[in-house]
């Protein structure tokens, strides 16, 4: 899909790229503490067992991290072009959801054949959903707040901080998918061999953020939204497994035609005119 390129700043010295590597490993190492420390230092539960002193690690610390190493220039059209990007946001997210169902299902069929037992292992709760089992219309809402913090942090200052700066937006989309797939380390711990029938889907995810912000001009408001939702969808599940899997799915289904709507829109315009912009 095609739109609005975004317009970066001149290319970056090296001091800036390095404050940047800095910001990432902070982000690596915020995310994944939740995960380890607690275990290896019991004492530190205090801060990660609350909700507020998880939340100041996790997420306030690369938030801030990147605010004084890299500025907040990655954001500053955060709400550029509202009806492009919900065009771009809709149609990636449903093309990659359907592609992530069709690796998801080959993936699938491999480990039948190969590791049947491994699949097993996928009957184990998710751990985010059990601990959002008392209150799960809580975490529906506060999903969106979560959705916001890690658009903001991976597409807009890991993904963001390339534009301008590369020639190619393919390479910082991957890997900054790849990071923001790994970095959700608890799938990995809990479902061993079997999270790599996960995983896939996480990069997808990322990686249809990323590209609607790039063919946005660097909105981030409805990548939020649509991360949001996607993560929203999973806890309600714990009130009604249907309901949330048809607002998951559905969401997907929607993006999906207005994706191929848009991309009919685009081949059409370019026949009859190679330099149209197609208006939906």
């Amino acid at each position: 899909m095609a739109g609005t390129n975004l317009p970066g700043p001149p290319p970056s010295d090296r001091g800036k790229v390095a404050r940047y590597a800095v910001g990432v490993a902070v982000v690596v190492l915020a995310i994944s503490s939740q995960y380890f420390v607690p275990s290896a230092w019991p004492a530190s539960g205090i801060v990660y067992h609350s909700l507020a002193g998880d939340l100041a690690i996790v997420y306030g610390l690369p938030i801030l991290a990147f605010a004084l190493l890299v500025g907040v220039g990655p954001l500053r059209n955060w709400r550029a072009n509202p009806r492009q990007a919900t065009i771009q946001g809709l149609g990636w997210y449903g093309a990659t959801g359907l592609l992530a169902l069709v690796v998801t299902i080959v993936l699938a069929i491999v480990y039948e054949l190969l590791d049947p037992a491994a699949l097993n292992l996928l009957s184990k709760p998710n751990p985010a959903l059990q601990s959002a089992a008392s209150d799960p219309w809580f975490w529906v809402g506060f999903s969106f707040v979560v959705g916001a913090v890690e658009e903001v942090i991976f597409r807009g200052w890991i993904f963001g901080f390339w534009m301008g700066r590369t020639n190619s937006w393919l390479t910082p989309a991957i890997l900054s998918s790849g990071l923001f797939a790994a970095v959700h380390v608890y799938y990995g711990t809990t479902y061993g061999l079997a999270a790599l029938l996960i995983f896939p889907t996480l990069f997808l995810l990322g990686f249809a953020f990323a590209a609607t912000y790039r063919y946005s001009g660097g909105n981030l408001v409805v990548v939020a939204i649509i991360h949001g939702v996607n993560d929203g969808a999973a806890y309600v599940t714990l009130v009604s497994p249907d309901a949330g899997a048809e607002l998951r799915y559905g969401l997907i289904l929607v993006g999906a035609v207005v994706g191929l709507v848009y991309y009919l829109r685009i081949r059409s315009a370019s026949r009859q005119n190679p330099t149209a912009v197609p208006k939906l």
